[in-house]
């Protein structure tokens, strides 16, 4: 099982609600949404999913955005997903636990049933507290000794496989991903997550870009999990960013016609069109685009679509 985790940007709520409508999720991923506004796209991710009955994961007491300081909140989500047997209710390991914890069981959801994210082993008296007799659903935390010692079961390995750099000039061309899709099983995991092609680092802020990046995960001959980066060549200013893009897209379309159509899903086609017809399509979309072709790939990995 895969456990992409994302922070519920815009970008990202609509690559998940356009891979739900357009049902290129598989039974093997369920998407984690840490939620940052309450805006109508996020309301109508969760119907997409809701109308597919595709599982999901939403967290109850975000850390980051401004929910956080949201009265109610948990109230207003359980509003939000009533009716919905697909969503799995997630509670992050922090100072708010408990009251999220209370909150979920009053309603009548039973511990079995709840997702726990746990990154941080100052939490651990809390996840014996809530978790001690019986536990989570799924638990996902990162490899790091204190937190394996304690979660036994239902185990998902949770760690950051975006190398994100400070300027989009700095990406090398190629580097390594993750392996944790072949070897999660026999390291006694139930599935594996990650922030797929955005990484752990959340700002609210945008800038106009020197250089556009386009990043691209794609199967390597041994089937590791590799990561291209398209970088535009014209990046001594912030002018003419459709040229940059094209720059990048064309680099892109280059690389795939070397040789790497099996890495093709419905996003990659879309960025190669633009490359043929020089459509930009703004940046956002772009990253909406490289997130729903991570997925859609792991989607056909695991369900054992994928071509060799």
């Amino acid at each position: 099982m895969y456990f992409p985790y994302f922070r519920g940007r815009q970008y990202e709520l609509l690559a998940l609600r356009e891979m739900a409508a357009s049902d290129l999720f598989g039974k093997s991923v369920v998407p984690v949404i840490e939620p940052i506004k309450l805006t109508s796209t996020f309301g109508g991710t969760l119907r997409a999913f809701h109308a597919k009955n595709l599982p999901f994961a939403l967290i109850f007491n975000p850390s980051v955005g401004e929910l956080t300081h949201t009265t109610d909140l948990a109230e207003e989500l359980l509003s939000r997903i009533d009716g919905n047997s697909a969503c799995i209710p997630s509670i992050l390991l922090n100072k708010n636990a408990d009251s999220i914890f209370t909150t979920l069981s009053q309603k009548g959801f039973s511990t079995d049933g709840i997702l726990a994210i746990f990154n941080n082993r100052d939490f651990l008296d809390i996840y014996k507290r809530l978790f001690d007799a019986v536990a989570p659903k799924y638990t996902l935390f990162p490899y790091e000794r204190q937190i394996r010692r304690t979660v036994k079961v239902n185990k998902v390995l949770f760690e950051d496989k975006f190398n994100k750099q400070d300027r989009n000039a700095d990406y090398p061309d190629d580097e390594f991903f993750s392996e944790d899709h072949l070897f999660f099983k026999e390291e006694g995991y139930v599935g594996f997550s990650d922030y797929s092609i955005v990484g752990d680092e959340y700002s609210e802020s945008g800038f106009a870009p020197y250089a556009v990046a386009i990043h691209i995960v794609y199967f390597a001959n041994d089937d590791t999990l590799r990561i291209r980066h398209f970088v535009s060549d014209s990046n001594d200013d912030i002018s003419d960013v459709a040229g940059k893009y094209y720059e990048a897209v064309t680099k892109l379309t280059k690389w795939y016609n070397a040789g790497q159509q099996r890495q093709l899903t419905t996003a990659l086609s879309t960025l190669l069109t633009h490359a043929e017809t020089g459509y930009y399509p703004g940046l956002p979309t772009v990253k909406k685009l490289s997130i729903m072709h991570h997925l859609e790939l792991l989607c056909k990995f695991l369900d054992g679509g994928m071509v060799k």
